[in-house]
């Protein structure tokens, strides 16, 4: 009766067990491990009909498994999991026998395996992939019984559990690969078919993607490139990375900000670079760098060398979109901006001294003059894009060219070198553009460019002219910050800081300072607090020079010296013009300063900026102005200083645990100026004992460990490990101890150590914070703070 039943099962074993010999005599036809995981993972999930495949190998340690080959789209590369019951495989891993479940989220199926046994969901929420059964088997090399590594087989295309016919066929594909991995562990190197082969390795795609990604491309006349980045969401680093492999030279991948190495590419015009495939980006002590996406080709022809004879050539591999992306960077985008790029403008300036001596200054700029237009407007609308602060022209008497530095996070970066026949016309250039002297330059100057008359951009430059030796003028530009202000909770206050603040400055009137050096963002933080303070119900007037930020809701009046509108004059205008909110610029002398007391003192809020180090030295820097202590100390809000220090690049920067030494150093250092406070002097062991303990709550994990962070350097931040700058407050409040200390004429030290014991923290240990928070290091902060 049962016999006709059963014809078909037989039938369905003795296919599965032919299929299976199939994928068994591949493993055995492959060279080395590599090749085991391009040839066979596609026929291993054909052959069990499941929808992934993942093949662990036991990592070097023996003490976690490591993905070797991911099938789909969404896997991750380099995946590694404990030997522990934290995940399936993992478990796997440490019993040695295999699991079929037939839903990983069915806790209840889980614990009835393993009490503990836990499926990791983590990768199905970061993917969008929905693990339901999962097959898993051990791979074991049978004499020993030593664990190899795991096969992971992910969720039946019939959408019901893994059978038990497939549970015989996985152990016996375990043995085969166990003697297949063992015996090719020290195999010959895999060869390639095609360059992107290495994606497959990776597991960055199957071997039947790339296939269909290869015949999309013939299909469409597309390059293959391009189909892998649009259809199958591969990136450019992933493709690099598989061309560095094939061809066995580095991957360089675009920098946006690489500087333009005008020597090097005054000799390569953008057609000959596309046609030639090469373009050379820098040039070093170890040679000249040239990225090509073909690397054997470019080789082949010998051109490079016959363009840089005599030189070392050293070649990189790039993406054709990368390619591109550096062809543009150097010639401008085809179509693209007027005015080209930099190496256009400057690949038809020749530094013929000859002429310079024999054609005036004002002759050449006339000469020039379309052509330096565009020069200083591609300069400045460069600086823009890459979030410089400031330009720096620096001109070089004789035949030297002039340099272009911009600074960037505080740090200047060399820019452009222009033919020093055109310093003259490039100094007159910018001159013209601020309305300044042309004709003066013995004096130094100043002014500002409305670009917005100039070019595509609406931001305004205030720029100052230096006369240095040998009849040179070194030109400065510093690019104002222009648009919406920053939110208070976005400026990277403490929350002991940002909740102070918010209550100061919610107080209905008085006197509040932000205090720093220039460029330190005293205005980006006083535009912060009025965008805080700024509701409909509120007035608020603002003197600016210049009027940078700008607010709706705002009346802002900018400063006019030559027609008598000074600070002064602009604070007496305000309080005949029914203010609640005053912000002064700057508070330089006597006169703004006693107005603004005075202002505070008849129900304004005033907010105004100084030039001072630290907050309990702007009281001393005021005093010293003639102000009247008990008044001033009766208006004194609070006192904020700030400073800028770099952040490091959340790209590359490496996490480390520093040791007990390192952290009572630190500690030490933080405590420093707490030993001037009484209640420290009293008993200094306890007090630091409370500051670690509160360390520990505010910044240790939960085993007590300590986690800081080191630079590393990579492409995002131009190798410097640092990307951005993070602000650094210390907040004096007007509290009464404090304006008492202030009518009693108190010593700067006197002020710092009742500013501590009232809860101020100094620049340094704001900075100390974010140190152990891991948004800076130490070296970063001592470079900015003096104490």
């Amino acid at each position: 009766m049962n016999q006709p039943a059963a014809a078909p099962e037989l039938t369905l074993e003795l296919q599965f067990i032919r299929d299976l010999q199939a994928v068994t005599n591949k493993i055995h036809a492959t060279s080395n491990i590599d090749e085991i995981m391009l040839e066979v993972s596609q026929p291993i999930c054909e052959l069990f009909n499941a929808d992934r495949l993942t093949v662990y190998v036991l990592n070097d340690e023996k003490n976690a498994i490591v993905s070797k080959v991911k099938t789909g789209l969404n896997s991750f590369k380099d995946l590694k999991l404990p030997i522990s019951e934290q995940s399936v495989a993992g478990y796997v891993a440490m019993s040695k026998k295999l699991v079929n479940v037939k839903d990983v989220y069915d806790l209840a199926e889980l614990k009835s395996v393993h009490p503990q046994l836990a499926f990791l969901q983590e990768v199905d929420k970061r993917t969008g992939y929905r693990t339901k059964q999962m097959m898993v088997a051990p791979i074991v090399e049978e004499k020993s019984g030593d664990l190899i590594g795991v096969v992971q087989l992910i969720n039946n295309r019939a959408g019901r559990p893994f059978p038990a016919l497939t549970e015989k066929g996985a152990v016996e594909l375990c043995k085969t690969l166990a003697i297949a991995l063992k015996q090719r562990q020290h195999g010959g190197p895999f060869i390639a078919r095609t360059k992107y082969d290495f994606l497959v390795l990776d597991g960055v795609l199957t071997a039947a993607e790339l296939e269909l990604a290869i015949k999309g491309a013939r299909e469409h006349g597309q390059e293959i490139e391009e189909i892998l980045l649009t259809a199958f969401q591969v990136n450019a680093a992933q493709i690099g990375a598989s061309l560095a492999r094939f061809f066995g030279v580095d991957h360089e991948p675009f920098k946006p900000e690489r500087i333009k190495p005008l020597d090097l590419i005054k000799s390569v015009k953008r057609d000959f670079a596309e046609m030639a495939q090469w373009l050379p980006v820098e040039e070093s002590a170890a040679g000249v760098l040239i990225i090509t996406p073909d690397p054997e080709k470019v080789r082949g022809t010998g051109m490079a060398g016959q363009v840089f004879p005599g030189k070392k050539l050293i070649y990189r591999v790039c993406s054709q979109m990368e390619f591109r992306q550096s062809l543009d960077l150097f010639f401008g985008a085809q179509g693209g901006m007027e005015g080209g790029s930099i190496g256009d403008l400057l690949s038809t300036m020749t530094d013929d001294s000859d002429e310079a001596e024999s054609v005036s200054s004002e002759a050449l700029a006339m000469a020039q003059d379309n052509e330096l237009v565009k020069l200083v407007n591609k300069v400045i609308i460069d600086a823009y894009h890459q979030g410089a602060s400031d330009i720096h022209v620096e001109p070089f008497p004789g035949k030297a060219k002039t340099e272009i530095r911009f600074r960037k996070d505080g740090s200047l970066q060399p820019y452009i070198q222009v033919p020093s026949v055109y310093r003259d016309p490039l100094v007159t250039r910018i001159k013209i553009m601020c309305d300044l002297d042309i004709s003066e330059r013995r004096k130094p100057q100043d002014g500002k460019i409305k670009f917005k008359k100039y070019g595509p951009l609406d931001i305004e430059l205030r720029v100052a002219t230096v006369p240095t030796a040998g009849g040179m003028e070194d030109i400065v530009m510093r690019i104002l910050a222009s648009g919406d202000p920053i939110p208070l909770d976005k400026m990277g206050f403490s929350r002991h800081n940002e909740t102070t603040l918010k209550e100061v400055i919610s107080k209905p009137y008085g006197l509040f300072f932000v205090c720093g050096p220039t460029g330190s963002g005293k205005t980006t933080t006083l535009h912060s607090v009025l965008k805080y303070l700024n509701t409909p119900e509120t007035k608020i007037w603002t003197a600016e020079d210049p009027v940078e930020i700008t607010q709706k809701g705002l009346r802002q009046v900018q400063m006019n010296p030559k027609a008598g509108l000074n600070f002064a004059t602009a604070m007496k205008a305000f309080l005949r013009a029914d203010p609640d909110v005053i912000m002064v610029g700057e508070m330089r002398d006597k006169e703004t300063t006693s107005t603004g007391i005075e202002a505070s003192l008849t129900g304004h809020l005033v907010l105004a900026t100084l030039h001072t180090n630290s907050a309990p030295e702007s009281i001393i820097r005021l005093l010293d102005m003639g102000m009247d202590p008990f008044n001033f100390s009766d208006a004194l809000l609070g006192i904020l200083a700030q400073r800028l220090a770099k952040r490091l690049c959340g790209k590359c920067k490496q996490a480390y645990q520093p040791d007990d030494a390192e952290v009572q150093r630190i500690m030490t250092e933080y405590a420093e100026e707490l030993a001037s406070t009484p209640s420290w002097a009293k008993d200094p062991a306890a007090g630091k004992a409370a500051l670690f303990k509160a360390w520990q709550t505010e910044f240790a994990d939960k085993d007590g460990k300590f986690t800081l962070y080191k630079p590393v350097g990579c492409e995002v931040c131009s190798k410097t490990g640092y990307k951005g700058r993070v602000g650094l407050h210390e907040l004096l409040v007007g509290t009464d101890l404090v304006k008492k200390r202030i009518q009693e004429h108190a010593r700067v030290a006197e002020l710092f150590a009742t500013a501590l014991e009232e809860g101020m923290r100094t620049l340094k240990q704001d900075g100390i914070e974010k140190v152990m928070q891991g948004i800076t290091d130490l070296h970063q902060v001592r470079a900015v703070c003096i104490k």
